[in-house]
């Protein structure tokens, strides 16, 4: 327990302390940040705040995790597999920000490395870890195994929960305040499959994500581009990966699944029909475009992840207590 209270607390120092350093070098460098113009108009201020913060998490929590579970294979894992992210992320962003195309990497580049990553998870965590090919139910307290079609599995897991979170930024503290959530549930999750050093590189996580919040609540002097949220994504679905939990991370993920489905269903339906069924997607802006304030979207969708990562711990519980059967 205090190994846990010492990562967290490294982390959110750190994160507190490289963010008065690292801001005035982006800003100097003049790594702002272009607001597309079909989001809402109350956007059009952000413009030029600096971005690629997401570079002050990843060191916190690479400095605290090597301090507290550096000797941890699965740690190591866990931190490739978030990094990995984070350089795509970069990549991405520098292209936009500093080589000033638009759109970044392209989808299939982009697809490429999530590709690699989900791969070098998958044969790692099956070939040198024990983890398997079976996916356990949570509730029923059963485990499947789907083969060589799990490898599939943890591509749609990587992808699906890194653009998830992408699209979760797009207010102020609204990713870095959902993802410190989600992280201090999956270390909870962490400890019930008996993970010690999973629980401490998710408790670094969430110290990294709370010290970033210092800079990125309403107003943001600070946005963490794909570098961070690529990252983080990354992060919660490795640990999901090698504890068995990929059905639980929907539920502790909730807000994220949710503003990904709202993209999906404004896509779908303005292509099929013609109409939106939102008044902009993702959803947080559909809030904002009904009147909501942006520090009251934001606080809604914190409870929310309060909400879904206390039902996903309940679930867990039944779970692991003989579940339903």
């Amino acid at each position: 327990m205090h190994e846990l209270l010492y990562a967290a607390g490294v982390s959110l120092a750190v994160s507190l302390l490289l963010g008065p350093v690292i801001i005035p070098v982006l800003r100097r460098l003049k790594f702002g940040q272009s607001i597309r113009q079909e989001g809402p108009e109350s956007h059009y201020a952000k413009a030029g705040t600096p971005t690629m913060g997401g570079i002050i998490i990843l060191a916190a929590l690479l400095v605290s995790t090597l301090l507290f579970a550096g000797n941890d294979r699965e740690v190591w894992l866990a931190l490739f597999v978030t990094l990995g992210h984070g350089l795509i992320g970069f990549t991405d962003d520098f292209i936009k920000i500093v080589l000033k195309r638009s759109m970044g990497l392209k989808a299939k580049q982009k697809l490429f490395g999530q590709i690699i990553m989900a791969v070098a998870l998958a044969y790692i965590a099956i070939n040198y870890m024990g983890r398997g090919t079976d996916l356990w139910i949570p509730l029923l307290n059963a485990n499947v195994d789907f083969g060589l079609l799990y490898y599939v599995l943890i591509f749609l897991v990587l992808v699906g929960t890194t653009n998830a979170v992408n699209l979760t930024d797009g207010l102020d503290g609204l990713a870095a305040g959902t993802t410190t959530v989600a992280a201090l549930a999956y270390a909870v999750i962490s400890l019930s499959f008996g993970r010690p050093s999973l629980a401490i590189f998710c408790v670094a996580l969430a110290g990294a994500a709370l010290g970033f919040l210092r800079f990125n609540a309403h107003p943001a002097k600070v946005f963490m581009g794909d570098t961070g949220s690529l990252a983080m994504g990354g992060a919660l679905a490795a640990v999901a990966v090698m504890t068995k939990t990929e059905l639980l991370l929907i539920v502790v993920g909730g807000v994220f699944v949710v503003e990904a489905l709202s993209v999906i269903i404004q896509v779908i339906s303005f292509k099929t029909t013609g109409k939106r069924v939102f008044r902009m997607s993702p959803i947080h802006h559909h809030f904002e475009l009904a009147g909501w304030s942006e520090n009251k979207v934001v606080a809604v969708f914190w409870l929310a992840g309060v909400t879904c990562s206390a039902l996903a711990l309940i679930i867990l519980t039944v779970s692991r207590t003989g579940g339903l059967l």
